[in-house]
Formats: structure tokens, C-alpha cells, sequence
């Protein structure tokens, strides 16, 4: 009987890698078109979060091959929650960041995180803002959060900017985040 079950089972999953494969290429092309400078001035270019999931599940392994799984970005009206499971010790190895045994104990394995945030971007410029950020279900804010984001953002990301603006590439005069996806208005 359980093998009746199986066939169904096997198409959900076949299906739901093409549907996540099919996003991802739609992102990417999309990203493709306005960093080539193909739309006119005020043109404006959606990301559904199906997207954008497909898009950062696409690009983790890039940047931290073992270290991060299981992401999820939930948009909502100018914010968005993103989760994840983290290995700390793995980021930081990913980075070429050697620790010591202290250290590597007190970061070693699989953490649950979830980071919430919100945006503001006008005239081709943008900020992100950390509101929370949560390890294994405890909040983590002032000091020993600057000390993640220097210890694991920033050398896997030097480029990052967090809580101070920063301009805004290819054209793009704003973008608004909202539950149903990221609109990108183009200016110039």
C-alpha cells in the first residue's frame, strides 16, 4: 500500500525542483535585464518571493556551501523575515577565519536563526535596517549582535552595509518590498 503512495509522492518533488528551478532562471533574468541596462527610466520590474527564495537558495552555496540551509525569506509591507539553519564555525571557515578552541566549541553545529528587517531606498539610495535577530530562539541585539554581523557577515560579505545607507546599482531609483513581492523602479 505504501508503495501506491510513492509515484505521487516523487511527482510532488520532481515538480517542486522545476518550479524552484524555473524561478530562479526568472530571477535571474530579470537581474540579467537590469543590470544590462535594457528598460527605459521608470520602468518597473517585479520579484515574486517564490522568486526571490529560489534566487537565495540558488546563491547560498556560492558564499557558504555548508554553512547555511534551509532559507526562507517571508516578505511583508516593507520588511521581510528571513530563516535559516547556521553553522557560525562553518561560515567563518567558508571565509578562510581560523578560530580557537574555545571559540569553535561555543559555535560549532546547526543553529536555527530567523532576522527580521525593513527597508527604505528613494533616489538611489537604500538602507537596510536589522530589527531582530534570534539564535535558537533567543534574541540577540547591541554588542554581540555588531559581534555576528563583523564575525560572519562581514567577511563573507565585506561589501555589506547594515543600518547605513548605500547606493544603489544599475539604474534602480527605489524598490518596495510587500507581501506579495519586491517592485524595482528604475530612474535615469
Amino acid at each position: 500500500m505504501l508503495l501506491l503512495g510513492l509515484p505521487p509522492l516523487l511527482w510532488a518533488l520532481v515538480s517542486a525542483q522545476s518550479s524552484q528551478r524555473l524561478d530562479a532562471a526568472s530571477a535571474e533574468r530579470k537581474l540579467s535585464i537590469i543590470e544590462h541596462g535594457r528598460l527605459p527610466a521608470g520602468a518597473v520590474v517585479v520579484f515574486s518571493g517564490a522568486e526571490i527564495n529560489a534566487f537565495v537558495r540558488g546563491r547560498i552555496p556560492r558564499y557558504a556551501p555548508d554553512g547555511v540551509r534551509q532559507t526562507l525569506i517571508t516578505l511583508g509591507p516593507g520588511s521581510a523575515e528571513g530563516t535559516a539553519l547556521v553553522d557560525f564555525l562553518k561560515l567563518r571557515r567558508a571565509a578562510g577565519v581560523e578560530s580557537n578552541w574555545m571559540v569553535e566549541r561555543l559555535i560549532e553545529g546547526e543553529r536555527p536563526v530567523k532576522v527580521d528587517a525593513h527597508f527604505q531606498s528613494s533616489r538611489g539610495v537604500a538602507t537596510v535596517f536589522v530589527d531582530r535577530v534570534e539564535i535558537s530562539g533567543v534574541a540577540v541585539s547591541g554588542t554581540p549582535l555588531a559581534w555576528l554581523i563583523d564575525t560572519f557577515l562581514k567577511p563573507v560579505f565585506p561589501e555589506a552595509k547594515i543600518n547605513q545607507p548605500f547606493a544603489l546599482d544599475y539604474r534602480v531609483d527605489h524598490f518596495e518590498v510587500s507581501p506579495r513581492g519586491v517592485r524595482v523602479v528604475l530612474g535615469r
